[in-house]
């Protein structure tokens, strides 16, 4: 749906710029996003690719695992009914942690291992259960405390300090995922 949108749009404004006797500039304004669009896709890859392989050096050296025994007390409180399933807490864990380092495109993998394994744990059930539902709303909310993307996003267009949205980050994306938790609490409490 969303292909026939963009496309519609992109159609819409070469007839508009066609009968408007300007599609030189339309022409112009396409070349030139393609090549802001590769040069961001380039810069966002790089950091992408840096963080990610952070994760996994963190990850190979078992500073994952000591994070992930630390936020176990956290994983019970929201995922009352994964008890003894270390693999799922694991690939949760490692998502978590992703997202607060706000590196969102790293923690894709991680998400879908930890859904994988929630769906064998659910019986491959065509139903969500409690701990999936817990798990795609909070990831969505993704609490960042250091939003790697968002700080490389502003120094790739030029921002004078890019790290001023550290602070605001936080803030924002702590009451989204405070109100993730609360939501979810209030859910799986009914019958």
């Amino acid at each position: 749906m969303m292909n026939y949108l963009w496309g519609g749009m992109l159609l819409l404004g070469v007839i508009y710029g066609a009968f408007a006797g300007t599609l030189d500039g339309v022409t112009e304004a396409i070349i030139n996003s393609a090549k802001e669009a590769v040069n961001l896709v380039i810069a966002i890859a790089g950091i992408t690719a840096f963080w990610t392989g952070i994760m996994k050096i963190a990850e190979q050296t078992g500073l994952v695992e000591k994070l992930a025994r630390r936020i176990q007390p956290l994983l019970r409180f929201l995922f009352p009914e994964l008890k003894n399933q270390e693999k799922a807490n694991y690939y949760i864990s490692l998502n978590f942690l992703s997202n607060f380092l706000g590196l969102s495109h790293a923690s894709t993998s991680s998400g879908l291992l930890a859904f994988q394994e929630l769906d064998r744990l659910n019986g491959y059930s065509t139903i969500a259960s409690k701990s999936m539902c817990t798990f795609l709303i909070i990831n969505v909310s993704s609490l960042q405390l250091l939003p790697i993307n968002m700080i490389a996003y502003r120094a790739q267009y030029g921002s004078p300090n890019p790290a001023a949205i550290v602070g605001p980050a936080i803030f924002a994306t702590g009451m989204s995922t405070l109100a993730a938790v609360i939501f979810c609490r209030i859910m799986n409490g009914k019958k």
